[in-house]
């Protein structure tokens, strides 16, 4: 399959913005004083708009127009110490803004995203972001506060969310386990987003929900982020949407890949498998693990439904704190969502009211767990102080035995012929004995 390459110039001369607003603008901006949403489809060419028509389109939605100086500005002309990562789009910089960049702003830190050129998005995926960013207000949807569309340059500027993508959380090697609570918060807030989408007045069917799409706050909120590849959902009698089938491998929907046909129901279960990557702490998909667990869905799915098998498809580094009647809730919701067939799915409502109560379940462990540290020789601590602690007992115990048996003990040890150890067998002894109490050893007696 052979790629073309478009240049910007082919699909839009140039962003400005018209200093003289003609009377078209202004009839269209009283229009959207009302502010009815518009769609990607209501712009009579989405692939060639300028900052004038994003602007009057936006009218009343409090989104900014930023200046590519403005924004070089908060970030240091992109430096690399404001450097936050890099998508499909392209690469974040921390800003800050205040209303000394521009009055009314309030001061706070931002996200700001610079669309890569040469990357797997383009103007089009860019301006949807605009366009339903820019009216969509929700507590779980990120917040656009502006944007930049200044000849080939295309930027958007977000809400800065400090402990950045549930991705980096659930799967970077040396992050810190998500607690049980902290993982079905998660859950429910994204869910609550993807409600309010599918529940609009103009539905929206997000179409690219995942792990790294998901943002959150200080305080562990999910925030749905990047709508370049959101769709307005079918209105009146249809049933789905005709798409080119986009998304990411191991969440999209199976009757979507194959069909095209996009529903509200293909997002339901692009929930199931983050929900199931919550549970498990395993990618959607993965080419390091034996081929039979590569694919999350088909590996985990069979077990979510057997509350005797689920215990060994629950994320380890939990390690084992989690409710377990909880757990069951969470599992039984992922297997519903995963059903391969649409209508059997619930809908994101009866997913918000399931997870809501999960969120308060205690912590309860649902096996033994066992962590033992290590000390400078080699015993573990608290088995060094349990062993000093037999030995006392010991001791007393001998003092006892010997003062009540004292006559009989002397007579014993006269009649007894010493035992000689040789050097070998003392050595072996040691071994024994050090092995008995090594950290490896203690673990495994008490798993």
């Amino acid at each position: 399959m052979t790629v073309k390459k478009i240049t910007w110039r082919s699909i839009i001369p140039t962003c400005y913005k018209s200093e003289v607003p003609s009377s078209k603008t202004k009839k269209v901006c009283s229009k959207q004083n009302s502010f009815q949403r518009i769609s990607l489809s209501d712009l009579s060419n989405p692939n060639s708009i300028f900052s004038e028509d994003i602007s009057i389109s936006l009218a009343g939605s409090n989104v900014h127009a930023f200046t590519l100086m403005e924004l070089k500005v908060i970030t240091q002309n992109f430096s690399s110490t404001n450097f936050l990562g890099e998508g499909g789009f392209g690469p974040v910089h921390k800003g800050f803004i205040d209303d000394k960049l521009r009055p009314g702003l309030m001061a706070q830190p931002v996200a700001v995203k610079l669309l890569d050129l040469d990357g797997l998005q383009g103007h089009r995926e860019w301006l949807t972001e605009v366009i339903f960013l820019g009216q969509l207000r929700h507590p779980h949807l990120v917040k656009l506060i502006g944007y930049c569309c200044e000849e080939e340059h295309r930027l958007l500027v977000y809400e800065y969310m400090p402990r950045g993508s549930l991705e980096n959380h659930l799967f970077r090697r040396y992050s810190v386990s998500l607690p049980w609570s902290t993982r079905m918060k998660i859950a429910l807030g994204a869910a609550k987003g993807l409600g309010f989408l599918h529940e609009a007045e103009k539905p929206v069917i997000y179409r690219d929900f995942k792990a790294s799409n998901i943002l959150l706050d200080s305080d562990y909120t999910a925030k749905l982020s990047d709508f370049g590849l959101a769709k307005d959902g079918p209105e009146g009698d249809d049933t789905h949407v005709s798409t080119r089938v986009m998304g990411t491998q191991g969440y999209a929907a199976p009757e979507y890949i194959m069909t095209g046909h996009l529903t509200a129901m293909s997002d339901v279960y692009s929930f199931g498998v983050v929900l199931l990557e919550l549970l498990t702490g395993r990618k959607s998909v993965d080419k390091n693990r034996p081929s039979r667990e590569q694919n999350l869905v088909d590996w985990a799915r069979p077990m979510l439904n057997d509350s005797r098998k689920l215990g060994r498809i629950m994320d380890p580094r939990l390690e084992g704190q989690y409710s377990e009647a909880g757990a069951r809730k969470a599992a039984a919701l992922a297997y519903q969502c995963l059903s391969h067939r649409p209508k059997q799915r619930p809908s994101m409502s009866t997913v918000v009211e399931t997870l809501e109560p999960l969120k308060d379940y205690n912590e309860i462990p649902f096996g033994p767990f066992v962590y033992t540290v290590p000390s400078e020789n080699g015993l573990n601590e608290e088995h060094a102080k349990e062993l000093e602690g037999q030995k006392e007992l010991k001791r007393e115990s001998q003092k006892k035995e010997n003062g009540h048996h004292h006559g009989h003990k002397r007579q014993h040890r006269s009649s007894k012929s010493p035992k000689i150890h040789s050097q070998t067998d003392m050595r072996q002894n040691c071994r024994d004995h050090q092995g008995m109490h090594s950290p490896l050893h203690h673990m495994g007696r008490a798993a």
